[in-house]
C-alpha cells in the first residue's frame, strides 16, 4: 500500500487541491455551489429512474418478478428528477428539512439512550448533551431551511477544506518517500 501512495502521491495532491476549491467555492458561491450539488442530485434521480423503466420494459429477468416496485421506483426517480430541474428551491428545501427531522428523531434517541444508560456508564451527560445539541441543530433546519442550507454548506466547505489541507499535507510526505522515486511525476 505504501509502493503504491508513494508512486502516486500526486494524485493525492490533486485530491487535496480539488477539495480545498471546493470548500472555498462553498463559502465564496454558496448559492451556486447548493444549485450546482442539486443539479447533480437531479441528474443522477432522473438517470436511475430512466434505467429502471428501460430495464422494466426491456425486460430484465429481475426487474419483470419485481414489475411493480421497479416501475415505481423508476417513476419516482423521473419525477425527482424533473421536480429538480424545474424548481431546485423546492429540492434544496425540502432536503434541508429531511436532513432536520433527521436530526431531531436522532437527538431524541440519543437523549433516550442516555436516560435510559444513566445507571449503567458514566458521561451519559456528553450523551444527552450531544442528543440535544442534534435536536437544536434540527430544528433551526426545519424553522429557518434557507440559513440552513447555508450553514450545512459551511460545514461542508470547512470539513472539505480541512480534509483537503491534510491530503495535500499527506501527498507531500509521500513525495519525498524513497519509494516515490518511481514515479514520473517526482521530478
Amino acid at each position: 500500500m505504501l509502493d503504491l501512495l508513494a508512486r502516486n502521491w500526486w494524485l493525492l495532491a490533486i485530491r487535496g487541491v480539488a477539495a480545498i476549491l471546493f470548500g472555498l467555492a462553498c463559502f465564496l458561491w454558496p448559492g451556486v455551489t447548493l444549485l450546482v450539488l442539486v443539479s447533480f442530485f437531479g441528474a443522477y434521480a432522473l438517470i436511475d429512474g430512466i434505467s429502471l423503466l428501460f430495464a422494466l420494459i426491456r425486460g430484465d429477468a429481475t426487474a419483470r418478478r419485481h414489475g411493480w416496485s421497479v416501475g415505481i421506483m423508476g417513476l419516482l426517480g423521473v419525477a425527482a428528477g424533473l421536480v429538480t430541474f424545474f424548481a431546485p428551491g423546492l429540492t434544496a428545501i425540502s432536503l434541508a428539512l429531511v436532513v432536520g427531522v433527521w436530526a431531531v428523531i436522532l437527538g431524541a434517541f440519543q437523549v433516550a439512550a442516555a436516560v435510559a444508560l444513566r445507571r449503567e456508564i458514566q458521561g451519559e451527560f456528553w450523551m444527552a448533551l450531544a442528543g440535544l445539541a442534534a435536536i437544536l441543530f434540527g430544528v433551526y433546519i426545519i424553522v429557518l431551511p434557507g440559513d440552513g442550507l447555508i450553514s450545512l454548506l459551511w460545514l461542508l466547505g470547512s470539513w472539505a477544506i480541512v480534509f483537503g489541507v491534510l491530503t495535500l499535507g499527506l501527498a507531500f510526505r509521500l513525495r519525498g518517500h524513497p519509494r516515490a522515486a518511481a514515479s514520473p511525476m517526482s521530478a
